[in-house]
């Protein structure tokens, strides 16, 4: 599996921002999903998980509100839109997949050990 985030650059605050990742290979679509971020010299960040089927999604509470994740499983895409950015909001967003068919619910969703797969990260940063 190859993940191929884009979408990201420079913005000001109070603009918003759609992220996507790319995935590469059929088992996408039986794949959860997730969105997470790390800036320079922090700990990697859980910012949004989505199941296969699009239809649950996760946020930790200091996410929730200005981000939204979605996918398209006929375009092997997973999105976050990101509204109302923040100078805080700056720092590489990385996608990661976790392997086909492994089940991810609240309790799993935010640990970067859920995931088998990383995308390169895509850099976003908010000028204010």
């Amino acid at each position: 599996v190859q993940l191929q985030a884009s979408g990201g650059g420079l913005v000001q605050a109070g603009d918003s921002l759609r992220l996507s990742c790319a995935a590469s290979g059929r088992a996408f679509s039986s794949s959860a999903m997730a969105w997470f971020r790390q800036a320079p010299g922090k700990a990697r960040e859980f910012v949004s998980g989505i199941d296969w089927s699009g239809k649950n999604t996760y946020y930790p509470d200091s996410m929730k509100g200005r981000f939204a994740v979605s996918r398209d499983n006929a375009k092997n895409t997973v999105y976050l839109q990101i509204d109302s950015l923040k100078p805080e909001d700056a720092a590489t967003y990385f996608c990661a997949s976790a392997t086909a068919g492994r089940m991810v619910g609240s309790a799993t969703a935010g640990s970067i050990y859920t995931y088998a797969y990383w995308g390169q990260g895509t850099q976003v940063t908010v000028s204010s």
